[in-house]
Formats: structure tokens, C-alpha cells, sequence
């Protein structure tokens, strides 16, 4: 190894789909050495996207990792998707980087997910570098206008595109040469006049003597206080296809972007709950190992493949490592880096490196790995990945392979975040839940391919929930007498709304012993029964609190299953008299249709309970209209987008909140449960 964690360059290529980041990927590649001739998306050639599906869709659906090694700079590249579909892989490589690229199409401008990663990006913390992609035959002069005014003045361009986007000019190491647009001279003045200013001794020595004054280390430590600070946001310009700015990128990466030492520390938490603080993982080789695990493939062939991004110690092959507070470690047999679908095997992952293990089955996504007890619970601040709102119920389309659909599902769901697998005991309904049809549709063809297991499926229900709007008692005497010993308990309790999203709380106010202390778990159950299975409609309840203050006991007949029960018919007695009420997902709205279809979508969407919260315009005569409206009046919006735009029409949801059904909704609801509550 020719390289230390100062030498170590992480970084993600995110963008919006189309934008060329696998291209740019391959590019990267080439000029670094590791490949001799730049793939093909169209023939399916590239490194990144290796997989069939890719191949087949030409496009990414999964991140993918190679490295480039210049001299001691060891840069690791991620390639990321980019359809808001695959959106949980590409946030997940979010966590193993100090660095994140926002790739921009220069002919399409700023897109919906040029807006969204830029946020995730800051919210994580990162150094951010915007990197105009095509710059032949783009607009760039009111694409770098646009990027400020959307993103802020601190946006500026570190390099120029030249001779109508054929090459590009430098405009921070040495700035000479002629630009398409701007002046090389001004360009420069900007960036220093910006990074000056984040430190007052640079400021001085600059203002004393110029830049003449200032050292080389100065400058860089300043440029690099700016990045970690957010004070700075470099543009600067590539085309991936004719290799133009691609060496001048790779020189940026090198000089310019942060080693772990500089980046901005990872945001890890020790404990849980009010014990829960934050701590420093250290990016020392001596010290002990601290790992997360931000990439998980599960195989048919190989295995699991777990990657991890060591942030403190070393990481040897034969090492004993723990799985976040278990207490059994595993071996490192062998220790892998990643070339795509290819594994280089190494004898050492440093800090700041990013390395695989393979067929270790009980690490899980997000895991933190460790060599000492003294690391037990720590875990890295969770991202925040988009909820999943789509859903489909699945069953097997052949007897007998329940429990081979179970297994894949499990596998599925541990390599993206944001695919999720729920089974309702109620109903007995297994639902799989994605970010949108087309996500789902990918991941059901995944499980095929991979794992043979074919299934049917149809729109699960929606998930309402349950919860209730006033205060009330409840109370209820369990009597059984059958022979020999009996059953007795008798309990009372109040039950109290609690504000949205607040969850369940059980209070014990019990006095003088009427219930014993043993046996209040047992109605504590029995209430939870209520909460997984509905009061009402068959809906899991929330925002409920329960307070059990008096009951009956005797000292033969009481037994935990009377206070079970007791508990539960108590509970069920008070949500009755505390206005019970249902309540539906409502989700965050954004489409995104030609401006001569707004009136149309926007009638649409009046009809399906929508508030509409307003309108912006995007590029290419698009509007994007804002709104907020309930999940289950959008579960086949696309097909009606589609007829209504052409099929030129898209959207995004993400959850929002929940709040009460109308009256008439929640009739139609509770009425439908009766009759199948009945038959059960």
C-alpha cells in the first residue's frame, strides 16, 4: 500500500438521471490508469453498471466502487443512480465520503434531483463540488447563473470551458488561457476574493501583500476551511464522452478535495435515548477499529458482500472484529477491495479507506464494526432516507415457496434502504414497500432473476391508523371459573390522546397494590394486542396513552392470561367512549408537467382532496406543482399523469404526516371491517 489516510480521496458522483455520472465514472477511470478503453453505457461495457438489469435499462440501479491510485493519492469513486427510484442507494454511499460531486446535465440544467441531492448533501455535512457534465453543445454561461441563484453566490466556477467546450481552462492553480464566457482573470479574482475571506489571518496577509503573500499551505487550508464550511461550492466543467476537463477534474480531486482528516467528522452517537452523545471517531492507524458498513450485496454466487468505510484504526486480514454490541466476533479471512463487480484482495484497510468482507451473514446494513467492547454502542447519525410509500401485496405464484419468498425478500431489503417488507398478521399479507411502481417492479425482477421465487401481486390496503380524540375510562372484569382453578382479573384504566406522532405511552398509577406488580406487564399486553390489531377498522392505533389505576386481584385464580385479557377488554371499552378516529397518510406532492398541462393537473389533483401549496417553473417550459394530498387518492396516479400529459407528465411523493379521514371515509372503513372482523 503507496498511500496514508492523508493521501485518501473519497467521492461520490450523484446527479439527476441522464446527467452522464457513469460515463464520467469511466472517464475518470481511463485517465487514472485503472482501465485501458472507456466503457459504453449503450453496449453495456461500462465498469459501474455491470449487473443485467443495468445493462439491459442502460442505466444505474445500484452504486458501484472502483479506486484510483496517482502517486500516494488514493481516490475512491462512487457511482451513484440517479432516478429518484434508487434514491436509497445512492444516500447510503453518502455516509462512506467526505466529498459529494453533483454531476448537472449543462443541456438540461438544474433537475428535480440536482435540488434534492444538493439538500441531502449539506444536511449530511459534506464538501460539495458541482461538476457541469457535456459541456459541447451546452448553454454554460446561464447554467453557472442559474446554480447561484439557485444555490447561492457561493457557487463559482474553478475552471472554464474553452474553444466551445472542447477543452477547459484553468481558473485557481494557474489562470491563463481564454474562456467561452467570463474572463480566466476575473473568474480567478472571485474564487480568491471567496476563500480569503473565511479566515482573518489569510485575510490580512492578503490584504498586506496580495495573493503574492500568502504561502501555497495557506491558500490550500483556506480552500479547504471553505469546502468543510460550506462557504464555497466550486463548479467546474467535463465532458465525459470527449474527455474534455476529465485530467483537470482528476488534478481538482487531488490537490483540492479533503483527505479524512480535513473533511468534516462523522456525526457517531455512543448509548441510546437521553444517554445518547455524540463522539469523535479519530482517524488514527493505531487506534481501535470503528467501521460502518454502508453497502450490502447479497449474491447468489459469491455470498453476502458486505462494504465498509473505516473511519478509526486498521483493518487486517485475520483481524477479530464485533457486529455493533454483539459479543461473538468474526474473522476477517479475506479483505477485499472494489472494482466494480471485481474483488482485488488486500492485506490492510486503513482509516479513511473504503474495503469489503464477504459471507459474513449477521452484518446488516448500517452495522458498526469494532475490535473492543469499549466501541459498543456506537452507531453512525441514521440518514434520512425517503419514506417508502408504494406498496404491493406478494404472494408466491407457486405452492410451497412462502418461505423461499421470505428469504429473498430479507435479502433484498438489506441491500436498499429504502425497499421495506411488512407482513400484516391481521390480514396475513406480506407488502413490499418502495419509492415508487417502477422501483418495486425492479425489485420484484431482481428477486427473480436472482433467487427464481415469481410472485403475484395486487395493491395492499392502505395503512391507516387508529387513534382516538378524547379523554375516557375504561374498565372491564375477566372471570372464568372451569373446574378447577379459575381465571380472575379486573382492571380500570383512562386512556388520553396524545399530540400526532407521539407514539404510546403506558403509565402505572396503581396504588395500594389492588393490581400486583407482576401481573401489570400482562395488562400492558393485553393493551398492545389493541394497538397491533385496531379498535375500530383493524388499524394499528398511536398517539394513545394509557394509564391503568385501579383493579382486582385474587390470590388463586389471577393469572397473567386473565390480566391479559382484562387489559385488553378495558382498553376497548375506553377507545369506544374516547372518539375513535382513523387516520390516513398524506403525502409530500411534486409534478412536474409541460406548462400547457398545469390547469388540467391541477384539476385533477382539487378532485383527490389535494391543497395545493404552490407552483414554480423548471427548465424547458415545465411547471412544478406543489401539493399535499392523501396517499390513497395517488396509488395509481401515474397511469392517469401519463393519459393526462402524453406521458411527458412525472411526480414525487414522500410522506408527509397523518390526519383524520373525513367522516364519511372513516364510515365506509369501519363498516368494511365488521363483516371480515366477523368471519375471522
Amino acid at each position: 500500500m503507496s498511500y496514508t489516510t492523508d493521501g485518501i480521496r473519497n467521492i461520490a458522483l450523484v446527479g439527476h438521471a441522464s446527467a452522464g455520472k457513469t460515463t464520467l465514472f469511466e472517464a475518470l477511470l481511463q485517465a487514472g490508469g485503472v482501465i485501458q478503453t472507456q466503457g459504453s453505457v449503450e453496449r453495456g461495457s461500462t465498469v459501474s453498471d455491470f449487473d443485467p438489469m443495468e445493462k439491459e435499462r442502460q442505466h444505474s440501479i445500484a452504486d458501484a466502487v472502483a479506486s484510483i491510485d496517482r502517486g500516494e493519492c488514493h481516490i475512491n469513486l462512487i457511482d451513484t443512480p440517479g432516478h429518484p427510484e434508487f434514491r436509497g442507494p445512492t444516500l447510503s454511499a453518502l455516509a462512506a465520503v467526505e466529498t459529494c460531486a453533483i454531476v448537472v446535465n449543462a443541456h438540461n440544467g438544474i433537475e428535480y434531483s440536482t435540488h434534492r441531492l444538493m439538500e441531502y448533501a449539506r444536511a449530511r455535512n459534506l464538501c460539495r463540488l458541482l461538476i457541469v457534465n457535456k459541456i459541447d453543445g451546452g448553454n454554460c454561461r446561464a447554467l453557472v447563473d442559474q446554480l447561484r441563484e439557485t444555490f447561492g453566490p457561493e457557487c463559482l466556477p474553478i475552471n472554464l470551458p474553452s474553444q466551445g467546450g472542447k477543452a477547459v481552462v484553468d481558473c485557481f492553480f494557474k489562470p491563463e488561457g481564454v474562456a467561452d464566457f467570463d474572463t480566466v482573470q476575473a473568474a480567478h479574482q472571485r474564487i480568491i476574493d471567496q476563500v480569503v475571506e473565511i479566515n482573518e489571518t489569510v485575510m490580512g496577509h492578503y490584504l498586506d501583500e496580495g495573493e503574492q503573500g500568502l504561502s501555497g499551505q495557506e491558500l490550500h487550508d483556506a480552500f479547504e476551511q471553505c469546502l468543510r464550511e460550506g462557504h464555497l461550492v466550486p463548479i467546474c466543467f467535463v465532458s465525459a464522452r470527449t474527455g474534455a476537463g476529465v485530467k483537470e477534474l482528476l488534478e481538482l480531486v487531488e490537490r483540492l478535495a479533503p483527505n479524512p482528516r480535513e473533511g468534516n467528522p462523522p456525526p457517531f452517537i455512543k448509548g441510546s435515548g437521553a444517554e445518547a452523545a455524540p463522539i469523535e471517531a479519530v482517524p488514527d492507524p493505531a487506534a481501535h477499529v470503528i467501521a460502518d458498513v454502508w453497502k450490502i450485496v447479497n449474491d447468489p454466487f459469491v455470498g453476502k458482500l458486505s462494504v465498509f468505510r473505516v473511519y478509526q484504526g486498521t483493518v487486517k486480514k485475520d483481524t477479530q472484529l464485533f457486529i455493533d454490541d454483539g459479543k461473538k466476533p468474526f474473522k476477517v479471512g479475506h479483505l477485499f477491495k472494489l472494482k466494480g463487480k471485481d474483488h482485488v484482495e488486500i492485506d490492510q484497510a486503513i482509516p479513511g479507506d473504503i474495503a469489503a468482507v464477504a459471507k459474513i451473514d449477521e452484518i446488516h446494513f448500517d452495522a458498526v464494526l469494532h475490535d473492543s467492547h469499549d466501541e459498543d454502542q456506537i452507531h453512525l447519525k441514521p440518514l434520512d432516507f425517503p419514506v417508502p410509500m408504494f406498496g404491493l401485496a406478494v404472494e408466491p405464484a407457486h405452492k410451497g415457496q412462502e418461505q423461499k419468498l421470505a428469504t429473498a425478500l430479507a435479502k433484498l431489503g438489506e441491500e436498499d434502504p429504502c425497499f421495506r417488507v411488512e407482513h400484516n398478521k391481521e390480514l396475513n399479507e406480506t407488502v413490499v414497500r418502495g419509492l415508487s411502481d417502477l422501483h418495486l417492479k425492479l425489485m420484484l425482477e431482481r428477486m427473480k432473476e436472482r433467487y427464481g421465487v415469481e410472485v403475484k401481486s395486487r395493491p395492499p390496503r392502505i395503512a391507516y391508523r387508529e387513534t382516538i380524540g378524547a379523554h375516557a375510562e375504561g374498565h372491564h372484569r375477566h372471570k372464568k371459573q372451569t373446574g378447577g382453578a379459575g381465571q380472575f382479573g379486573e382492571v380500570f384504566l383512562r386512556v388520553e390522546p396524545l399530540e400526532r406522532g407521539a407514539g404510546f405511552e403506558f403509565v402505572d398509577a396503581v396504588k395500594g397494590g389492588t393490581i400486583p406488580g407482576q401481573f401489570l406487564p400482562a395488562v400492558e399486553k393485553g393493551v398492545r394486542q389493541v394497538l397491533d390489531h385496531g379498535a375500530i377498522a383493524g388499524y394499528q392505533m398511536q398517539d394513545v396513552r394509557v394509564t391503568v389505576y385501579d383493579g382486582k386481584y385474587h390470590p388463586v385464580d389471577s393469572k397473567e392470561v386473565a390480566f391479559i385479557a382484562a387489559g385488553k377488554k378495558a382498553f376497548l371499552d375506553a377507545v369506544a367512549k374516547a372518539r375513535p378516529t382513523l387516520l390516513e397518510p398524506v403525502v409530500n406532492l411534486e409534478v412536474f408537467v409541460p406548462d400547457n398541462h398545469m390547469g388540467d393537473v391541477t384539476g385533477g389533483l382539487a378532485g383527490k382532496r389535494a391543497r395545493i401549496n404552490g407552483t414554480d417553473s423548471a427548465r424547458g417550459g415545465e411547471i412544478i406543482i406543489k401539493a399535499q394530498v392523501p396517499l390513497a387518492e395517488v396509488t395509481d396516479y401515474q397511469t392517469e399523469l401519463k393519459s393526462m400529459t402524453g406521458g411527458r407528465g412525472r411526480y414525487a411523493i414522500e410522506f408527509s404526516h397523518y390526519e383524520a379521514v373525513p367522516a364519511q371515509i372513516q364510515k365506509q372503513l369501519v363498516e368494511s371491517y365488521k363483516p371480515r372482523h366477523e368471519e375471522d
